[in-house]
């Protein structure tokens, strides 16, 4: 997951929330957060609002986002339920919504 998410264009990665917590960023902003102490792994990733309702009812691994915005964000469970492809489905969701938020600035430098 890790080496996916810096594949992408302009992120980077940091712990602003203590040693445990591994966040990525696009241009500053956060697109996925990571609980590196959590059994399974699990990671907080933006979504479409209008999608979020369906995926959380035809997957018990996401679920809404642990300390976020529940409208925006889920959280998944990295727990063998989730095919590979939708993991990577859901991430690049996640940086595409960031990156289309940023100021017209931002998204050329990418």
């Amino acid at each position: 997951m890790r080496a996916y998410c810096l594949k992408k264009k302009g992120v980077l990665e940091d712990f602003p929330f203590g040693e445990t917590t591994l966040v990525f960023r696009v241009q500053g902003k956060i697109f996925l957060l990571v609980g590196l102490d959590n059994t399974p792994l699990q990671f907080n990733a933006k979504a479409d609002p209008e999608k979020i309702p369906d995926l959380r009812e035809r997957h018990s691994a996401i679920q809404p986002g642990y300390h976020m915005n529940k409208k925006h964000w889920n959280t998944i469970l990295v727990d063998g339920t989730l095919p590979e492809r939708i993991l990577r489905e859901l991430i690049d969701e996640s940086y595409q919504l960031v990156v289309a938020s940023l100021p017209k600035k931002d998204r050329e430098a990418l």
